[in-house]
């Protein structure tokens, strides 16, 4: 598949279509939500994070992470906190709904700026930007039955590449997704949970953050893969999916070595029949640069029921295992790299 390369430029044009479908490594196309064509209630925009911290040499806590999300959807606005006891094969997730935010939440119009401070029923999650970092901050006192939730995390962001893909949505010509996911995020701070503190440290803890902006059709079911970690004393991560959209012009497939990315075409996720996390899943490459084995670890599952709107997510933890291919030829062997894959199905 020939990929197309993103140029610079407004993501829409003044008819609120996608002006250009394809990839890059950096945000070189400007959202703007006041060119949008389409409803309000259609438009869907997230800031989410994924933090997980692998097991020190000799150490004794972990695996460990936690995910916190802050999305409006139109219909309905979610926070999200999920904590993963991967050592304990144990989560817990909780949400709050936020009915008809209608763009109220003010998520910014770009990755790399604007602070995000949002609080409902008790808890509070903000996102805050500073010269080189990120900074986390969640406060949810009723978490557990009662046990609260609070804590801090600093991720830091070197001037890497990231995956940035725009995308069409077939005979829905006001349609579009634009997404960022940034990878291979040290992260430093702690995370209280009922008493108990998680200390994530940077050189064994790893955030993913994903940036999503558009405009949807009904009915979508995608598929995201991501880790994120070391390999050979070097940061290493990926970002594989599929399922949505038309990607004629661009998959988002790619591996992040050192702060490079290097592209890949295709990658195929292969489930294990009747299961989400009692079998291995295998991910190979129509280019032969990614085949990978998953091993489960624990089943995120949720079911988000808002009448209108509805999220099926299958959010698997676990490790990878197998090879990849740079752009340059070289073959990295990977073993054990502490990440998740997902089967997601939302009517919205």
């Amino acid at each position: 598949m020939r990929q197309r390369r993103l140029a610079p430029g407004p993501l829409l044009d003044d008819d609120g279509r996608l002006a250009e479908a394809g990839w890059s490594t950096s945000e070189v196309r400007t959202y703007d939500r006041q060119r949008i064509a389409a409803s309000r209630f259609r438009i869907k925009e997230w800031d989410y994070y994924c933090v997980l911290s692998d097991v020190l040499s000799g150490g004794e806590d972990g695996p460990f992470g936690i995910a916190l999300t802050i999305a409006d959807n139109g219909y309905v606005g979610l926070l999200g906190v999920s904590v993963l006891d991967l050592a304990g094969r144990s989560e817990t997730t909780e949400n709050a709904l936020v009915p008809f935010p209608l763009g109220r939440m003010r998520l910014p119009r770009t990755a790399d700026g604007g602070d995000v401070v949002v609080r409902h029923g008790g808890l509070r999650i903000e996102y805050h930007h500073e010269e080189t970092a990120r900074r986390l901050v969640v406060d949810h006192p009723r978490f557990g039955g009662g046990r609260g939730l609070s804590g801090e995390l600093v991720l830091t962001q070197p001037t890497d590449d990231r995956m940035v893909i725009a995308t069409p949505f077939p005979r829905a010509p006001k349609a579009f997704y634009y997404n960022q996911k940034i990878n291979c995020l040290p992260a430093q701070g702690t995370v209280t949970v009922g008493g108990r503190e998680l200390v994530f440290d940077p050189a064994t803890a790893f955030g993913v953050f994903d940036w999503g902006r558009g405009v949807w059709t009904y009915d979508n079911t995608w598929y995201w893969g991501s880790a994120s970690g070391i390999h050979e004393g070097v940061r290493f991560g990926f970002n594989i999916g599929h399922g949505f959209g038309d990607t004629t012009a661009a998959s988002e497939n790619m591996l992040f070595h050192d702060g490079v990315a290097h592209k890949l075409d295709r990658v195929h996720f292969h489930l294990p029949r009747d299961t989400y996390d009692g079998a291995p899943w295998r991910f190979t490459s129509n280019d032969e640069r990614f085949e990978m084995e998953f091993e489960p670890i624990l089943d995120r599952a949720a079911d988000v029921n808002a009448l209108l709107v509805r999220s099926t997510q299958h959010q698997v933890f676990g490790r990878f295992t197998g090879s990849v291919v740079l752009d340059d030829g070289t073959r990295l062997e990977i073993e054990n790299l502490l990440g998740f894959a997902e089967e997601v199905r939302n009517r919205w």
